[in-house]
């Protein structure tokens, strides 16, 4: 645990100095550590430790799709780009663990999940 509590102080100063730089950040998931569907807590940690709410969104979209040379195909909502969002019932940029509970999914232009009731 002690261990864990120095490792953990670490990567969290190593983050705040990358903001800090400049770094653009790309939101990445660690599944195989907790159960799927718990990365949206992650967003609540990036506005902690530096981003705005707006760049934590970003680092979710249109920064990680320019980190991983797609920028062209996804990261943005633009004619010919593949139709993966979501939508939640408030606003995160007002309170960003909205994006904790995402009610409505879309996966390559088809409804996959949709407790919002949208047509």
């Amino acid at each position: 645990m002690a261990k864990e509590r120095l490792a953990g102080r670490e990567q969290r100063l190593s983050y705040q100095r990358a903001v800090n730089a400049g770094v653009k950040i790309a939101f990445g998931t660690n599944a195989g550590v907790y159960p799927h569907g718990w990365n949206g807590k992650q967003f609540k940690y990036m506005v902690k430790f530096g981003l705005s709410p707006m760049q934590a969104i970003q680092s979710a979209t249109i920064s990680a799709a320019d980190l991983l040379g797609w920028k062209t195909k996804v990261g943005s909502i633009a004619p010919g780009k593949f139709a993966d969002l979501i939508a939640v019932k408030n606003d995160p940029l007002a309170d960003i663990t909205t994006l904790e509970n995402v009610p409505f999914v879309m996966k390559g232009g088809e409804v996959v999940k949709n407790e919002l009731g949208v047509k």
